[in-house]
């Protein structure tokens, strides 16, 4: 029992030590001639026929291949850092028109100056900030015009979908996203600006996901982030005052009351309402 644990060389069974660890047969004559390797093997090793590597040895002819890097934790950090500069951003932390460099971000969220410069490249690609050579980047000023493009676009895409959903989707489902609407009222009621864009954008997702278009869901709610960002005004930079937010989570839940209810007059104006305030 312990010759056949072990393996046997002349079948070509690898050898297998005590421990359950198979051994590697040894270069040379053992390599050759216990393995079961016959002469003319040898011979036409002679004529020039490469000898297979040993296992973790490289041939001539490849290439070592590289370690991979440790881009998880690289990307967990470059994410974090893109939701704290998404929040300062909707908060008014981060002014607009005003320039800030990755090195005295990174101070700022104790990281180093990289995953900081990444993520602001990405809010460059979203343009919420554009990139100053030499200096950093500076938050892009935005005037009523824009937002209201932005509402209008939004509108464009999310009002017919909203209708289409309140004749399709039956009034359990609509109760069923009760707690995200009156997760923007708490928020609404705190006067925190990034808390409640938070949670407008979850329940909006959460209605036009019922849709099942992952496309339009990522397209719109890309739409709504941008409606978030600041404006120019340096007195209120979101362009919203408490009042508003509180006045924008209650067309939530009056919104959800009506879709519940299947009073489609009701949810039409209310959604024309929402988008035009």
């Amino acid at each position: 029992m312990k010759q056949g644990a072990q393996g046997s060389a002349a079948t070509g069974i690898p050898q297998v030590s005590e421990a359950g660890v198979p051994r590697v047969p040894p270069q040379g004559r053992a390599a050759g001639v216990g393995a079961g390797v016959g002469a003319g093997d040898e011979r036409a090793r002679g004529a020039g026929a490469s000898a297979p590597a040993a296992r973790g040895e490289h041939t001539h002819s490849e290439q070592p291949i590289p370690r991979p890097r440790p881009v998880v934790q690289r990307a967990s950090v470059r994410g974090q850092i893109l939701d704290a500069l998404r929040t300062a951003l909707v908060a008014g932390e981060l002014i607009p028109g005003a320039v800030y460099s990755a090195p005295a971000l990174g101070e700022r969220f104790g990281v180093s100056a990289t995953p900081v410069r990444e993520a602001m490249q990405q809010l460059a690609l979203e343009g919420a900030v554009e990139v100053v050579p030499n200096r950093g980047f500076r938050v892009v000023e935005r005037g009523a015009r824009e937002l209201a493009e932005l509402a209008e676009v939004r509108a464009l895409i999310e009002v017919p979908v909203m209708l289409r959903l309140a004749r399709t989707v039956p009034a359990e489902r609509w109760a069923e996203l009760r707690p995200l609407a009156e997760a923007t009222v708490r928020a609404a009621s705190t006067g925190c600006r990034a808390t409640y864009a938070e949670t407008d954008r979850t329940f909006h997702r959460a209605v036009l996901s019922l849709c099942g278009n992952e496309q339009l869901v990522q397209i719109a709610d890309d739409l709504h982030r941008r409606a978030q960002w600041p404006l120019v005004s340096a007195v209120l930079p979101s362009g919203r005052g408490p009042a508003d937010l509180i006045a924008d989570a209650a067309e939530h839940v009056a919104l959800l009351d009506a879709l519940i209810a299947g009073e489609l007059d009701v949810v039409r104006a209310l959604v024309g309402e929402h988008f035009a305030g």
